[in-house]
């Protein structure tokens, strides 16, 4: 049921013009949030933050390429500047440049596109999150949400009866691990804050990223990211989750 009410929380999601990022922004918005949908073009994200408000939902939209400091900038002072906190940031932008999943590709995968790919699943990440975190630590329950994935998982990978042994794509593989150590990082750091920092893995989701193949439907694959951008003061901080669950790391 869509909470009319608004409780006075917002919530920036980035890439949240189609996919996992609007289906999460939905679902906050639902529970009363106003989100902020970031998007490369302005006019996708205002094409997203529309949908939503036809849906009688709170959504505003923003211009965010996360490669951009310049942007960031920009967004971190509108958002100041209109909010004057933020409540919840979702680092849900990213890129797969590998290729197929079901590749082991370390001896032969470019630098080139290592590079390309920690620029935005990584270093991206971690500007935007330094950049918001002064909002973030204005809010009285703030929390930040790292779209991890179970490919990050150096302890799965190493395991031959994991199922995930056989799919390698390396730069991407190796961007969620860094991932997941910022999560641990910077949860260490804030641990004395109201601010959790988890990182999710959000399922194998029929999107452009996971493919047709994939065995959930985008309304499932929300649900992590959700859950853990809405924890209770008592809430997990550091860890890494898939639908409550742990996910070794």
């Amino acid at each position: 049921m869509v909470n009319s009410e608004s409780n006075g929380k917002v919530a920036l999601v980035t890439g949240a013009n189609k996919g996992l990022g609007f289906e999460m922004s939905r679902q906050l918005a639902q529970q009363g949030l106003t989100v902020i949908i970031a998007a490369r073009k302005l006019e996708a994200a205002v094409a997203a933050a529309t949908k939503l408000k036809n849906e009688g939902l709170k959504a505003e939209a923003i211009l965010l390429d996360i490669n951009d400091s310049i942007q960031i900038q920009s967004a971190v002072q509108e958002i100041k500047n209109r909010f004057g906190k933020l409540d919840v940031l979702i680092n849900n932008a990213g890129v797969m440049l590998d290729g197929e999943w079901a590749i082991s590709n370390a001896s032969s995968v470019s630098v080139d596109m290592i590079r390309k790919t920690f620029d935005t699943n990584f270093f991206a990440l971690v500007e935007v999150t330094q950049a918001m975190l002064p909002l973030i630590l204005k809010s009285q329950s703030g929390r930040i949400v790292n779209m991890a994935s179970i490919e990050g998982s150096l302890t799965l990978h190493a395991d031959p009866s994991s199922f995930i042994y056989d799919s390698k794509p390396f730069a991407y593989d190796a961007s969620k691990a860094a991932v997941n150590s910022f999560t641990v990082h910077l949860a260490h750091e804030l641990r004395n804050t109201p601010v959790k920092v988890n990182s999710a893995h959000p399922g194998w989701v029929k999107t452009e990223l996971g493919g047709d193949g994939a065995m959930m439907d985008i309304t499932e694959g929300a649900k992590t990211g959700v859950q853990l951008a809405t924890l209770p003061d008592d809430g997990a901080s550091g860890g890494f989750f898939h639908l409550g669950q742990p996910v070794p790391w």
